[in-house]
Parts: C-alpha cells; structure tokens; sequence
C-alpha cells in the first residue's frame, strides 16, 4: 500500500509576488524623479531669464538691477481699476555713461566787416602786411593812398595803416559822386556796393555824405607807378635834378651780358616784398653791409642816391636790352660808366630811401619793361 504525502508549498513562493511588484515600481520611482528634476530646472531656467531680463533693462536706464524694486501702489479709488506698474531701480551701475560738464562754448566765426587801424613795424612790407591779413598788396596800397601814394617803397615804421576787411577799394565819397559812378570809376557793381554789409546803407533809401568811407568790394584800380625809368648806356641828357644825383650823364660803351643771370647776393631768399603789380621786383633779404654783386656783365648807368624812395642805387645796362637795378644800398662802390663782369661787388646791403629794414630791392628790366625776377634768376 501506498502511502500519500502531504507537500507543503514551497517556501519561496510567498515572496516571489513582493519582489516582482518592487521591481516594476523602480522604474516608476527613476521616472517621476526625472520629471521632478526637470519641472524644477525649467523654473529655475524661468527665474534666470526674468532676472537677465530686469538687469538688461535696468543697464540700458543706467539703474541698478540688484537693488529691490520699489513697486507703485494701486488706486485706492474702488471706482478705478487698479493694476501694478512694473518697477523702477535706484542707484547706478558701474556700467553707466556720465555725461560730463563742458563750459566751454563755440562761437560760430564770422568775417570781418570793419576797417582796422594797423602800425607799421620795422620789417614791415606792403606785401607782409596784406599776407598777415589775407589780402591783396593792392588792397592795402589803395586804402592808404594818402601816406603811400601808391608806391610800396613809401612804407615808414611807426606809420599807421588802415587795413579793408575784404580785397577791393576803400574809397572816401567825394561831392558829386553816385553809386553809378563810383562803381564805373573802379569796375565793380553797384549791388555788391550797397551788399556789402559793413557799408551800413539802407537799402530803402540808400544815401552817402561827402567825406564817408565807403568799401567797394572787388574794386580795381591803375596804380600810379613811382619808378627810376630805364636808363641805357647809349642814354643822353639825363637829369640828375630829376632823377637824383646818381644818375649818370653822358653816352658808354663797355661789357655785354651774356643774358643768364645770378644771384646778386649770398641769400636767395626773401625780406619783404615779392614781385606784383604795384611793387615791380623782389625784396631779398640781407643783414646791413652784406655784399652786393652784378647779376650779368654790362655798364654801370647809375650809381648813387635815387629820388622816389630807392636810395642809394646801381643800375647796370647789359648791351643786350636787359638792365638790372640794386637799391637801398648802404653805400655804392661802381660808378659811373664803369664796365662789370657776373659778380662784379657793387655795393653793400642797406636800408636807404623808404626802407623799414636792411634787403636789396632787385629790379630786371627788358627793353624798358619789367620782368618778375624769379623768370631769370636761377633756382634757390
């Protein structure tokens, strides 16, 4: 016979159902954590934004955005609507621009419209003086025709000049005299006449008193020229009351020039004035007693004190239509008729006749006209 027995369960049945649900529930757990962390990164990530935001702004105000805002209070009103305004920061970053004080204020240039006085120096030349001011030689030569007489060589120191705002004449009205007339005598128009602010007229009646200035804008006029006229060694019957006493009578014969021309003294340079229409040579410059040399071979046709400004003075005629002149010498050593080679000594450097400094006033002359000399002379 047989004999059943009874099992009893296995004693790891009962924990196998636990373990099995703990081990579907990890994965639960990892994923709800995940999500956690996410949801808390994407605040924090929402937070920074908002406050990269706020100082962005505040930045941009020149405020500081780390201070804690100050917020407005809603109406108390129950009839308004109230609503929280966005806040303001006080303070400043070290980021913020400053905006510094300038006293210092721009005064818009305008041109002159009135006549100054000016006082002659020793040194001074027409030529000088109108650079200084942006002029014309003529203009001043023409506002001062009184002291000058339209000659440059008239400049005295301690002469006071009146000096125009602009390039043109000015002009003392005379009895008689029409804007019409005016602006025919010195080739200007009327309108730029009565323009001309510094003129004071009114336009609705414009009218001049005799002896008023007036500035006549782009004016023009002749000069009248104080030179030594050319001389030439076949030259007979010049006068020497004329003249003055250098001036030498009587016909020569002697050296020609070769027509190329030098340097008459060591600086090459000038002192004063340079060639133009009113003053027909070149001042060069030179210390008192500097030696002064023939520029071309030729015959000495004056030699001594010239009227009319120059001083003491050498004229040479060259046989070939040219003649060179050398004035405001300190003393003259050629004289009369006396033949002279390219670098012949003439004379010393001075400030004779109407000079207001040591230079050597140089002429050169074709056939009885003038000829700039930086034409002939050969480069510095």
């Amino acid at each position: 016979m047989v004999k059943k027995i009874k099992q009893d369960p296995l004693p790891s049945e009962p924990t196998a159902q636990p373990a099995a649900a703990k081990k579907n529930r990890e994965p639960n757990r990892v994923l709800l954590t995940g999500i956690w962390m996410l949801s808390l990164s994407l605040v924090l990530l929402a937070a920074y934004v908002g406050w990269r935001s706020q100082s962005t702004q505040a930045s941009a105000q020149g405020l500081a955005p780390t201070l804690t805002p100050q917020f407005n209070p809603p109406a108390s009103s129950s009839s308004q609507i109230s609503a929280d305004l966005p806040g303001y920061f006080v303070g400043a970053t070290e980021k913020a621009i400053f905006r510094r004080t300038n006293i210092h204020t721009n005064i818009p240039t305008r041109s002159r419209t009135d006549v100054i006085e000016y006082s002659v120096t020793t040194g001074d030349s027409v030529f000088g003086i109108a650079k200084s001011f942006n002029l014309h030689p003529e203009t001043i030569l023409w506002a001062n025709y009184d002291m000058l007489n339209d000659s440059p060589d008239m400049l005295n120191p301690g002469m006071t000049l009146n000096v125009p705002p602009v390039d043109g004449v000015y002009y003392q009205w005379q009895v008689g005299d029409t804007l019409e007339s005016v602006a025919a005598k010195f080739n200007a128009k009327v309108l730029d006449i009565l323009d001309w602010e510094g003129n004071n007229f009114d336009l609705t009646n414009p009218q001049v008193q005799p002896e008023q200035w007036v500035m006549i804008p782009n004016g023009h006029r002749e000069f009248r020229q104080w030179v030594v006229p050319t001389i030439a060694r076949a030259h007979s019957g010049v006068s020497k009351s004329v003249l003055g006493p250098g001036a030498c009578e009587g016909d020569y014969s002697g050296a020609y020039g070769s027509g190329a021309f030098a340097w008459p003294t060591g600086n090459h340079t000038l002192s004063g004035n340079d060639y133009w229409s009113g003053h027909l040579g070149i001042d060069i410059a030179g210390a008192l007693g500097d030696p002064v040399h023939a520029s071309d071979a030729g015959v000495v046709v004056f030699a001594g004190w010239a009227n009319g400004g120059y001083g003491n003075m050498v004229m040479i005629d060259h046989g070939n239509g040219y003649q060179t002149l050398y004035a405001h010498l300190s003393s003259v050593s050629a004289g009369c008729g006396q033949s002279v080679g390219t670098g012949t000594y003439i004379g010393a450097v001075g400030s004779t006749g109407n000079s207001t400094g040591p230079h050597l006033h140089f002429e050169v002359r074709y056939f009885g006209g003038f000829i700039n000399p930086w034409y002939v002379l050969p480069a510095p």
